[in-house]
């Protein structure tokens, strides 16, 4: 099993917006084979140790390393790049990850 923390930055005031896109491909990515979990996340309190009001977290897990490079192939995920490219801040961050 493959863990995966996507944090998304978006441009000020373009958050809601871009929580709007990722729900909207929620279906499509949940569908994929080998997708074991897929979902985003924001800061539910304002420590200093918060994400920040900008930034979505998708927190994934996948089968294998060949179902995560499938998903990053998908269609849906490149329209979904389309998408989301104007409202991001920057490229999103990704830390693939293995379970110990």
């Amino acid at each position: 099993m493959i863990h995966v923390v996507a944090l998304l930055t978006a441009k000020p005031g373009q958050r809601d917006a871009l929580l709007q896109a990722v729900q909207g491909n929620l279906a499509a990515v949940r569908a994929e084979e080998g997708c074991i979990a897929y979902g985003p996340a924001i800061d539910a309190d304002p420590t200093p140790a918060k994400f920040g009001p900008d930034v979505i977290v998708v927190l994934e897990q996948w089968a294998s390393p060949e179902a995560l490079a499938a998903h990053g192939k998908a269609p849906h995920m490149a329209a979904f790049a389309a998408t989301a490219r104007d409202m991001m801040a920057a490229r999103p961050a990704i830390h693939i990850l293995q379970p110990v």
